[in-house]
């Protein structure tokens, strides 16, 4: 008997879902089974919107889109009350939605430094604590997502470093105050293979040599891929991860465990 994660039922919310590693992972809960909810800043009826009902649909997944500004309260609680309305029920968060802040220390405005805190750490905080209830009339899990730029980084990106290390905090402060009946974890992905990290290949004079060079970074030689965080996602949802809690797995491809000369 092959090893499987069934997860037929449970009712999967996922923001930032529309592209990238969200759209990654909508897709990984789908093949589990999962109802998905997305989410995302697009309107619905937009051509984002209209792309991630296409992709469930191919999963054949019942699946609803929703449209929220996430540093917005008000659309949080509303977000979380439409998924009730439509599905009844919340087995998991993935608060993945982000944004990257690089600025550096020294010419971060304060304008930016509070909407990179807005969106990349009140946002999870916010709708953790919106999908609270719900949440714990399952014994659900939310799966923060950080970065391993909470773990190591480089000049220059501050303050997205800032508030992705302060995540690692966050995962850590509702695993212990929301256990037993919410468990709470955290990844934290290396470069993974987007869309958007391909048109920063692109922004160079040779985005090829761009490319190779940084997949030499990494010990495994390549870069990560959507689908791999999307199932590491599934699997930290499902009953094999039942003892995970309060802790954020870094998943980079050995790159922060080499020097770099």
């Amino acid at each position: 008997m092959s090893f499987q994660i069934d997860l037929n039922g449970k009712v999967v919310l996922i923001t930032g879902a529309t592209s990238g590693i969200g759209a990654g992972i909508a897709q990984s809960f789908a093949q589990a089974g999962a109802k998905i909810v997305g989410c995302a800043q697009y309107l619905k009826g937009s051509s984002e919107a209209l792309m991630f009902q296409k992709e469930m649909d191919l999963q054949d997944a019942e699946s609803l889109y929703c449209s929220a500004d996430l540093v917005r309260t008000d659309q949080i609680v509303n977000l979380v009350a439409e998924v009730i309305a439509h599905f009844g029920r919340i087995d998991v968060l993935v608060s993945n939605a982000g944004v990257n802040i690089f600025e550096g220390a020294e010419h971060c405005s304060e304008e930016r430094w509070m909407e990179n805190h807005q969106i990349n750490l009140a946002s999870h905080w916010l709708l953790a604590k919106a999908c609270k209830l719900a949440l714990e009339a399952n014994n659900g899990t939310i799966i923060m997502m950080s970065s391993n730029h909470a773990y190591s980084t480089i000049p220059g990106c501050f303050p997205y470093n800032v508030t992705k290390t302060a995540l690692t905090g966050l995962v850590r402060s509702l695993a212990i105050e929301w256990a037993p009946g919410i468990r709470t974890v955290g990844i934290a992905p290396g470069f993974i293979d987007t869309p958007g990290n391909q048109a920063w290949f692109d922004s160079f004079d040779n985005p090829q040599l761009e490319r190779e060079n940084t997949v030499n970074l990494h010990p495994v030689k390549k870069l990560g891929t959507a689908a791999e965080i999307g199932g590491w996602c599934v699997f930290l949802a499902s009953e094999y991860a039942a003892f995970a809690c309060g802790v954020t797995y870094l998943v980079d491809g050995g790159r922060s465990a080499l020097m770099q000369d």
